[in-house]
């Protein structure tokens, strides 16, 4: 049974590596490859409203996702997530569990939308799922990601309301 809950403080030791060989391959995510422990632990465990790990039954951490405003003040009530699967669980079905999963508690934390600002072009799982859960392609970034194999390529700032 697939379980998502709130991260805690012991599965760092089990998201960290998730993450790192993510933002080494430098294909989905803006984090410099050179990122530090310290500097992906402020942004995915501190800085965010809430953080996610997802697990079947009592294994081990296949996946994780934070949710924060994606800007302060008067943006503050479209939201923002970033999602990682471990590279031996994709294919699953564990993103869009998670996605699923961040829209309900999304609009229970009180957002209205939810807003990817840098969705790698490139990245074609990521952006067929993504539509496939409903969100549109509101921008297309010329050349925004400096992609590690392929140089610049484009993003796309995607969107989806959640409430009305």
């Amino acid at each position: 049974m697939t379980q998502i809950r709130i991260c805690e403080e012991a599965d760092w030791p089990a998201v960290w590596p998730l993450l790192r060989a993510t933002f080494e391959a430098g294909d989905t995510y803006a984090f410099s490859p050179q990122s530090t422990e310290a500097d992906i632990r402020a942004v995915w465990m501190e800085a965010p409203r809430a953080t996610y790990v997802i697990r079947e039954g009592q294994g081990p951490v296949l996946g994780t996702y934070f949710i924060k405003p994606n800007q302060p003040g008067l943006g503050s009530h479209v939201c923002n997530c970033g999602y990682v699967v471990a590279p031996e669980a994709q294919g699953r079905g564990l993103a869009s569990a998670m996605c699923e999963h961040s829209q309900r508690e999304a609009l229970a934390m009180g957002f209205l939308a939810m807003q990817f600002n840098l969705v790698v072009s490139t990245n074609e799982r990521a952006v067929s799922l993504w539509r496939r859960l409903g969100f549109d392609v509101v921008a297309t970034l010329p050349g925004a990601f400096r992609h590690q194999r392929l140089g610049l390529v484009d993003a796309f700032v995607m969107f989806k309301t959640l409430a009305g």
